[in-house]
């Protein structure tokens, strides 16, 4: 093969984007195969984003399960904004509310860190860890894959737990949900059903449409 075979960077742009364009019908697809067992559907926003950067994560073996669980922080926190789904099945399997960190916003979720102390909420990809028992009873470490962006999720104990300000009493009463120290907290009563599910190595994805071009451009590179 010669180097003036080799495709020119407009053509490269070209087959960038045929990929893409690929890659989108595909998850149109699969969106539109989702059982959704009596939930609502995520958004296919953050649905598609979802499932790209799943499989990236998977061709790369940093996540093994197919289940992608999906939190959306575009919607208010008085929303089940937190989806688990079967990739296999393609069903929805859990669709709950989650709270995001105290200084990431009132109702809504706004700004994000990485940083210890923050009290923030992280966007991006995680990959699910080991189960433990801590002060919040049954959680699940978390491994944020995106360097800048929530690879601190260990060490700032970022985790899955259940929390009784999570809750549809809680909204009731406050007007809106309860928020965490930045980890994505489940009601009591669904926090043992879903992580049991989701631990091990699987695809976990906090979605915001502010950070969508970055959460991707950190995946990939």
């Amino acid at each position: 093969m010669s180097f003036t075979s080799l495709p020119s960077k407009s053509n490269s742009k070209k087959i960038s984007a045929e990929t893409e364009t690929t890659t989108v019908l595909e998850n149109v697809s699969i969106y539109n195969q989702l059982d959704a067992n009596s939930f609502v559907l995520p958004s296919f926003e953050s649905f598609n984003l979802a499932l790209s950067g799943f499989n990236l994560l998977k061709d790369k073996g940093l996540v093994q399960k197919n289940i992608l669980t999906l939190v959306d922080f575009s919607l208010s926190s008085n929303k089940k904004r937190l989806w688990v789904i079967d990739l296999d099945k393609k069903i929805i399997l859990f669709q709950t509310l989650v709270a995001h960190g105290r200084n990431t916003g009132e109702e809504f979720a706004k700004q994000f860190s990485n940083q210890a102390e923050s009290f923030q909420s992280s966007v991006g990809f995680y990959a699910t860890g080991e189960i433990y028992d801590g002060k919040h009873g049954m959680s699940l470490k978390l491994d944020g894959l995106e360097k800048g962006l929530n690879d601190k999720a260990r060490e700032r104990a970022v985790v899955v737990h259940g929390a009784d300000y999570v809750s549809e009493s809680f909204i009731k009463q406050n007007k809106r949900l309860g928020r965490s120290q930045g980890c994505p907290a489940l009601p009591v009563e669904m926090n043992a059903k879903i992580i049991n599910v989701i631990k091990d190595k699987s695809c976990l994805f906090i979605y915001h449409p502010s950070a969508a071009n970055e959460i991707m451009s950190r995946l990939a590179s």
